[in-house]
C-alpha cells in the first residue's frame, strides 16, 4: 500500500454495471461509509445502477457515467470520457474503490482515476496494474472459487480497514411508495391483505430467461392454490412479455409490468409472500428486503445467488456452465430449460405454504 487510508474523507465508489450489481455492493458501500468517520461517499454508476441511489442511505451523491468498457450508449469519440476525468479531478477525491465482477477488468476505471488525480485507488485485478492501483487485491483463483459477489466486495474493502456489522443488502423503501403502491393495487381491484405472489419473467440477458410459457404454468398453478393475488412484474420494456405470461396463465393472474416506479416495485417485493424470478435485479431487491425468492438461476456465473435470504436456487447442471455469456453459446439453454415447472411450483409452495386457519405459517 503506497499511502494509508487514515484521514480519507472524499471517497469515489465505482460500480458501472447493472442495478443488481450495485445492490450486491451495498454492504461494501455501507462498510466504507461506516469505517471512515465523516466521509462523503460518491457512487459513480451506469444509468440503470444509479437509479437505486435515492434508496441507499450510505451514498451521499451519484455521478452517472456510460463507460465505454461496459455495455453502454457512451460516445464513440471519447469526449465524454475526457470530460468525466476532468469532472472527477475537480472533486478532489482522496480515494477510489473500483468494484468489478471476476470477469471484468478494473484497469480502464483505474486509468480514469489516474487522469482524475485520485491518489489512492483500490481494486481487484488479475494482471499487475503497476502504478494504476495503489491498493491491489490480486485475482488468482479460477472463477474466483465461486465466491459470492457481495462477499467479494466486502473482502475488497476490508483490506483498507472498512467493515460493517450488518452485511445484508441495503434498500430503504419509502413510506410514500408503500402508500402509492396500495392505491395502484386497489385501482386494479387487488387486495394485499394476504400478501401476493410475484412472477418476474424478464431479464436483461437472453441467457438468463426461463421460457415464458413455463412461467405461465407456474403462475396458473400458484393462482389455483388460492395463496392470494399472483402478479406478473416487469419494467416498461417487459410489458408485452409480462402480459403474455398473464394471458397464458388466465384468471387470477394479473400483469402489473410497466405500471410502477422503482420505489413502488420495491414496496411490492417487500410485501410479497414469495418472488419467482429469473436471476436478475428483482432477486437482489428481494434479498435486500427479506422476501423469500425462487431463483431460476442460469449457470452463466456462480457468484450471483440470493444473499442472506430464504431462497431456492433452481438450475439444471450442464458441462458448459459458468460461461459468463449474455447469449447461450450452445443455443440450447439447458441450464434453465432442464428445470421443470413442477420443480418451480414445489419450491414456491415450500417458501410460501398455505396456512391452516388455526396454524399460521411461520
Amino acid at each position: 500500500m503506497s499511502a494509508p487510508w487514515d484521514g480519507v474523507r472524499r471517497i469515489l465508489a465505482v460500480r458501472l454495471d447493472n442495478l443488481g450489481d450495485v445492490l450486491m455492493s451495498t454492504p461494501a458501500l455501507s462498510a466504507l461509509k461506516a469505517s471512515f468517520p465523516g466521509a462523503h461517499l460518491t457512487l459513480m454508476a451506469s444509468p440503470s445502477g444509479a437509479a437505486i441511489t435515492p434508496f441507499l442511505p450510505c451514498v451521499d451523491e451519484v455521478i452517472v457515467y456510460d463507460a465505454p468498457w461496459v455495455k453502454s450508449n457512451g460516445t464513440a469519440d471519447g469526449t465524454a470520457d475526457l470530460a468525466m476525468a476532468e469532472r472527477l479531478r475537480s472533486r478532489e477525491f482522496d480515494a477510489a474503490v473500483i468494484f468489478t465482477v471476476y470477469s471484468q477488468s478494473a484497469l480502464p476505471a483505474a486509468m480514469l482515476c489516474r487522469f482524475a488525480g485520485i491518489p489512492r485507488v483500490l481494486a481487484h485485478c488479475r494482471e499487475n496494474p503497476y502504478r494504476l492501483l495503489t491498493d491491489w487485491v490480486r485475482d488468482t483463483a479460477v472463477e474466483d472459487n465461486g465466491r459470492h459477489e457481495t462477499q467479494r466486495q466486502l473482502d475488497l474493502v476490508r483490506t483498507v480497514g472498512a467493515t460493517v456489522a450488518d452485511e445484508r443488502l441495503v434498500f430503504d423503501v419509502a413510506a410514500a411508495d408503500r402508500i402509492s403502491l396500495r392505491s395502484k393495487l386497489a385501482a386494479r381491484g387487488l387486495s394485499p391483505e394476504r400478501g401476493w405472489t410475484l412472477v418476474h419473467p424478464g431479464a436483461t440477458a437472453p441467457s438468463r430467461r426461463y421460457p415464458a410459457e413455463r412461467f405461465a404454468i407456474v403462475a396458473r398453478s400458484l393462482a389455483d392454490d388460492d395463496r392470494g393475488p399472483v402478479l406478473v412484474t416487469g419494467g416498461p420494456d417487459e410489458a408485452d412479455l409480462a402480459g403474455a405470461v398473464a394471458t397464458l396463465a388466465g384468471k387470477g393472474v394479473t400483469s402489473i409490468a410497466g405500471a410502477l416506479s422503482l420505489g413502488e416495485f420495491a414496496a411490492l417485493i417487500e410485501g410479497a409472500a414469495v418472488l419467482v424470478s429469473n436471476n436478475s435485479g428483482p432477486v437482489h431487491l428481494a434479498a435486500a428486503l427479506g422476501t423469500p425468492v425462487v431463483d431460476l438461476y442460469a449457470l452463466t456465473n456462480p457468484q450471483h445467488t440470493p444473499w442472506q435470504v430464504r431462497s431456492r436456487v433452481l438450475f439444471h447442471d450442464v458441462p458448459c456452465k459458468f460461461c459468463y455469456r449474455s447469449e447461450c453459446p450452445q443455443g440450447h439453454h439447458q441450464c434453465l430449460r432442464g428445470v421443470t415447472p413442477e420443480t418451480v411450483i414445489a419450491a414456491a409452495r415450500e417458501l410460501h405454504p398455505i396456512a391452516h386457519p388455526l396454524e399460521p405459517a411461520a
